[in-house]
């Protein structure tokens, strides 16, 4: 933004800048309330705050539950294009059944404030025709003038972004945060019986997901798993309700948390128990922020050098000498994710937008989307800690639809043992359950180094239970393979009943005669080892059969997987003009 003139720099507005300025950026820190007033019968209120611009509101703030003295900790920044009109700022009660109680307001005039300067302000609430006391709320303003091509500009962005989608050349999200609700623990008991109806809400600036309830537990078991958009301009205030849920009348409030993302380490897993106030239990959940758009994004390729430094000590970590301390660390992977090329199209327009996401057991990391492209070029390098050097990497691509849907694009999935260090390498994209082929393939590069002697403590182990498994649904088609294959099998013992029973008929004396020699032979003869040979015949006879079908069908290695010409030709060309 522009910078104001010194002079005039802490000069109020109404006396220097209202008839050069038409457009302001009001940014607010909502910090608290103190000592608000009573609403509820249990002796407290579930304040929040209401900032409306004329008959607009332009921000509404989270709910503090049986609070007199809340905690809001907000930022955000509302545009103003007259000063004149003041900001009317209301505190109302939350109430699930009823309307919502009023706990008094106050107006904020925008001519007392000092441009491009802090202001802490402390605002006494009031109500038309009552003097009592109702508390104050204490919050800090920054009040900055904008030109007037800025202000197009701001109004403009909207159909900009929606201008920018239609062309392809970009996402309306800035970031994805991508969560696995697992489990609670020692939640409060709301009902009569001693247990609760536990569900919980997360809200994330506008994005909101509800799970789904549990029936009487205080330790439940979700294993629901869901993305809230991040979007520039927001709140990084992850917000936790925990709700008891009743057939008859209003939900319970059980209790709740705020998780602060900036504090969060980006493309990384994090494994959390969080505390919910006042004691009220533990919400147990995996969250990852990923999907983040931008050359500044550590994970982008264009940002990655390889320092050697780094790469000494991450070998020295793993290295033999330390093969006794922290033995769940076992290594660390890095997969760089290039392009895909040739992928199936699934929009009308013969084209996808695709996006690719990696899963390591329980950690999971996502590109962000490219749009209108069979041939997506992410560039993106992210890491994995390996705590099982049997655990597979699963590499999926998927097209974005719209209402957070997605299309199955195609799947890869490498065994850790399998990865060769600095090996770029196009993978062909096969089915969901890895049999069939699928179109396209996807370039990536995999760096991986671990502790032998660690890897082999861990193998006695029980494997890391994955958290999300694939939904098991009903299919039809499975249900008849099923049908049949029992049919046959009945039929195959009904011909055999039928052919001994024709045997003991004398149908075909032949027959019958030859059966009985056969039987007096094997029961003279045999012997309890022999049962087991017979099996290990029959095994071996149909492994030979199976290796000269096997060796028919055989196809030529080239086809899982092909070298990028492109990129060894693009090398050799920087080595010859580097030399």
């Amino acid at each position: 933004a522009p910078q104001l003139p010194a002079e005039h720099s802490s000069s109020p507005i109404g006396q220097h800048f209202s008839h050069q300025r038409s457009f302001y950026m009001l940014s607010i820190h909502l910090r608290e309330g103190r000592d608000l007033v009573i609403r509820d019968s249990c002796g407290t209120s579930d304040p929040y705050v209401k900032f409306k611009v004329g008959s607009k509101v332009v921000y509404k703030s989270r709910t503090i539950y049986k609070n007199l003295n809340p905690r809001w900790n907000e930022r955000f920044t509302i545009p103003v294009d007259d000063i004149t009109k003041p900001v009317v700022i209301k505190v109302f009660d939350y109430d699930r059944a009823w309307n919502d109680d009023p706990m008094g307001g106050v107006d904020l005039d925008l001519e007392t404030l000092e441009v491009n300067k802090e202001a802490d302000l402390k605002l006494l609430l009031t109500e038309k025709g009552k003097a009592d006391y109702m508390g104050y709320l204490l919050l800090t303003c920054t009040l900055v003038p904008k030109s007037y091509d800025e202000k197009e500009q701001y109004f403009r962005r909207p159909a900009r972004t929606t201008e920018a989608l239609k062309r392809g050349k970009m996402q309306s999200w800035n970031g994805l945060v991508h969560i696995v609700l697992v489990e609670g623990s020692n939640l409060v008991a709301m009902d009569d019986n001693g247990f609760s109806d536990p569900y919980v809400k997360f809200r994330l600036g506008l994005e909101k997901y509800r799970s789904k309830f549990k029936i009487k537990t205080l330790n439940p078991c979700w294993l629901e798993q869901f993305d809230l958009r991040l979007y520039e301009e927001q709140t990084f205030q992850l917000e936790i309700t925990v709700y008891d849920h009743d057939t008859r009348g209003k939900d319970d409030f059980m209790g709740r948390a705020s998780i602060d993302l900036s504090k969060l380490e980006k493309d990384k897993t994090h494994m959390l128990e969080q505390q919910l106030e006042d004691g009220a239990g533990i919400i147990k959940l995996l969250l990852t922020i990923t999907g983040t758009v931008g050359n500044e994004i550590s994970s982008d390729l264009a940002n990655y050098t390889p320092n050697a430094l780094d790469k000494d000590n991450i070998i020295s970590r793993y290295a033999l000498l330390n093969s006794f301390s922290s033995l769940n660390d076992i290594g660390h992977l890095e997969v760089k994710v290039f392009r895909a090329h040739g992928l199936q199209a699934a929009d009308f327009g013969g084209l996808s937008d695709p996006f690719c996401v990696l899963e390591l057991v329980n950690n999971r990391v996502q590109t962000h989307t490219e749009y209108k492209t069979l041939n997506p070029e992410w560039s993106k390098v992210f890491s994995f800690p390996v705590k099982d050097i049997h655990s597979v990497l699963e590499v999926t691509v998927y097209d974005e639809d719209r209402n957070k849907k997605v299309e199955f694009l195609g799947k890869v999935a490498i065994p850790l043992l399998r990865i060769k260090n600095g090996e770029r390498r196009w993978y062909a994209l096969k089915d969901r359950k890895m049999i069939h082929k699928f179109k396209g393939a996807i370039l990536l590069e995999m760096d991986l180094a671990f502790n032998h002697i660690k890897a082999g403590i861990r193998t006695v182990d029980p494997r890391e239970e994955k958290l999300m498994l694939p939904e098991q649904r009903f299919k039809i088609s499975i249900m008849k393979q099923n049908i049949n294959r029992v049919s046959q099998l009945i039929g195959v013992f009904m011909e055999t009943g039928r052919f001994v029973q024709s045997c003991f008929d004398w149908q075909s004396p032949p027959r019958t005669i030859t059966a009985f020699i056969v039987y007096l032979v094997i029961v003279w003869n045999f012997e309890l080892y022999m049962l087991p040979i017979s099996l290990l015949l029959i095994f071996m006879k149909n492994l030979v059969v199976a290796q000269i079908i096997g060796s028919l069908k055989k196809e030529p290695i080239e086809d899982d997987y092909f070298v990028d010409d492109e990129d060894d030709d693009d090398d050799e060309k920087l080595e010859h003009l580097a030399a």
